[in-house]
């Protein structure tokens, strides 16, 4: 079998040629004999890769210096406790911006630790849209601000960052990370999960201000506190060696193959006006997120019939097109087109998504 159009929300498609050359240095990188799978995390050779992939994402997003870069594992929902256990020390408070299920589990897990605030939601049509925030209120007090930057789940996006004023953004950039340039400047903290645009499943990056690092509470494990990893440049463990060397390549790849983060973000527009132009279109598909709020990122829509949507699932999944069925909380179709997604993928689905629409009338 040929490769496949792989429209997961993640872990993701990854470049074909990151795979390809992680697939010839499989038995031997770089002369050493060995592969980064088996090498130790204390050696010159894989200090080398660790500090370049540090390096290549401070060039990339451009990461001011006064800024940690940290590799650490657990996934994204580890920070749902790392986050409040570091940062919600002073006033024990935190707003929060309710946009979908990570944003709630984010939430809910803060919760254990302060008081937490929601300043706005969109729960009451399905997530479906970013709400309007009120700055008035917000809390002055709060020690954070939390959003999810790009909800995967249900496809929309923040088109740009909330003010909070003297109160830290802390946001959760998972399926948003590196599909177009920001300010990191206006972010206290950002934290993201490799699997969707920045390598396999098993990394975790955050990106933390210094003066947020050092404040954590005495009960915090020593773990989960930035300080341990800020210290030990993501070394005090073995870290995710492996995937932190894919996420390396990830990055040269854009800057190399794909001309830097610029024309990314070009290329995402490119690629998801093609099928958000076809959805509006459709007579038989429809996207069910505001026009003004839609994600780049993850593209949601339904047939409004679920057998129809049954059939559509198993015949895109034959046809190649596999991943395709919506999260099992929403239901419908979802097709996430990050980075790696290349445009043809994205027209040969909306071609077959045609015929299919041809077929069933």
């Amino acid at each position: 079998m040929g490769r496949v159009y792989n429209f997961s929300a993640g872990p993701s498609t990854l470049p074909e040629p990151v795979l390809a050359k992680a697939a010839s240095e499989m038995l031997d990188y770089n002369g050493t004999g060995q592969s980064v799978m088996e090498m130790s995390h204390r050696s010159k050779e894989y200090e080398e890769i660790i500090n370049g992939c540090e390096a290549l994402l401070r060039q990339t997003l451009n990461i001011p210096d006064n800024y940690k870069v940290l590799f650490l594992q657990g996934g994204a929902s580890s920070q749902f406790a790392m986050i409040p256990l570091n940062l919600m020390n002073k006033s024990g408070k935190a707003d929060f911006v309710l946009t979908g299920q990570w944003a709630k589990k984010a939430y809910a897990e803060a919760s254990r630790y302060g008081e937490c605030n929601v300043v706005a939601t969109s729960a009451d049509k399905t997530f479906s849209y970013i709400p309007k925030l009120d700055p008035s209120t917000f809390d002055k007090d709060a020690d954070y601000f939390h959003i999810c930057y790009n909800n995967t789940i249900y496809g929309t996006c923040f088109k740009e960052a909330p003010d909070t004023g003297d109160v830290p953004l802390v946001a959760d950039m998972s399926s948003f990370i590196l599909s177009q340039p920001i300010d990191v400047s206006k972010f206290g903290l950002i934290y993201a999960g490799a699997q969707k645009n920045m390598g396999p499943a098993g990394l975790t990056v955050v990106i933390i201000r210094e003066d947020l690092i050092g404040n954590a509470r005495e009960v915090t494990p020593t773990m989960f506190n930035y300080q341990t990893h800020a210290d030990n440049g993501s070394m005090y463990n073995t870290p995710p060696t492996y995937a932190i060397y894919i996420c390396k390549m990830v990055l040269e790849w854009i800057r190399d193959e794909m001309g830097g983060l610029e024309k990314m973000y070009a290329y995402n527009q490119k690629k998801a006006a093609i099928l958000y132009d076809f959805l509006d279109s459709s007579k038989l598909f429809k996207g069910t997120v505001v026009k003004e709020d839609r994600s780049l990122m993850n593209v949601p829509f339904v047939t409004g019939d679920a057998e129809l949507d049954k059939k559509f699932i198993a015949e895109a999944k034959a046809a190649g097109f596999i991943n395709i069925k919506g999260h099992r909380s929403v239901g419908g179709m979802r097709a996430s087109i990050y980075n790696a997604m290349p445009i043809e993928g994205v027209e040969k689905l909306v071609a077959f998504m045609k015929a299919f629409e041809a077929n069933n009338q």
